[in-house]
């Protein structure tokens, strides 16, 4: 069993991270995530969202530790169930896979926070678990798979910036025709008189 953490800081509020991480696929820096399909969503009565989603990967493995496990399917499904919770705010998504659990098992816990310091910033704890099972390099396995992992969550990060750098642009095109729209009729009640 290998266990890998990181934390990272955003420098957004947390809604924005939060806004962002929620319409995080598809985006470029994560071509591996072919399919995201919504099971479930509802809201409980603490008046917390939670989300159920199946996300179809591309499984991002090193061709060696293909080989060594004999995998040649490369296509894997993923559970996630996500809590975003308003009032606390808090939302902790946790995430496994369900491909492949005879041979491998990654259990993996995000979670996006207000920085304790500063409100316009926003800290993710992340953390995964990975288990190798009946192989005898297991440990070797679980190594480069923590290395994966570990270059997987950078272009997460990365996602998430272009994520909200897009969610941003369309806030500004909105305020934008919003602001043309205003205008032409008062344009047009001048040009009357």
């Amino acid at each position: 069993m290998k266990i890998w953490t990181s934390e990272h800081i955003f420098n957004h509020p947390w809604e924005t991270v939060t806004k962002a991480a929620m319409q995080k696929y598809p985006n470029p820096m994560n071509p591996g995530v072919v399919g995201v399909d919504v099971l479930d969503r509802g809201v409980d009565t603490q008046g917390r969202l939670h989300s159920r989603r199946l996300l179809s990967t591309e499984w991002g493995l090193p061709s060696m530790a293909n080989t060594l496990i004999g995998m040649t399917r490369t296509c894997t499904y993923v559970h996630e169930h996500s809590v975003v919770d308003p009032k606390e705010k808090t939302f902790e998504l946790k995430s496994s896979n369900i491909s492949f659990t005879n041979m491998v098992s990654v259990d993996e816990k995000l979670t996006y926070r207000p920085h304790p310091q500063d409100p316009d910033k926003t800290v993710l704890t992340q953390e995964a678990l990975i288990t190798v099972k009946g192989f005898s390099l297991s440990s070797y396995l679980e190594g480069l798979m923590a290395n994966t992992i570990s270059t997987n969550a950078g272009k997460g990060r990365e996602a998430m910036e272009w994520v909200i750098r897009r969610l941003n642009a369309e806030i500004e095109e909105l305020a934008v025709a919003a602001r043309g729209t205003l205008r032409a009729p008062m344009a047009a009640a001048v040009a009357e008189k």
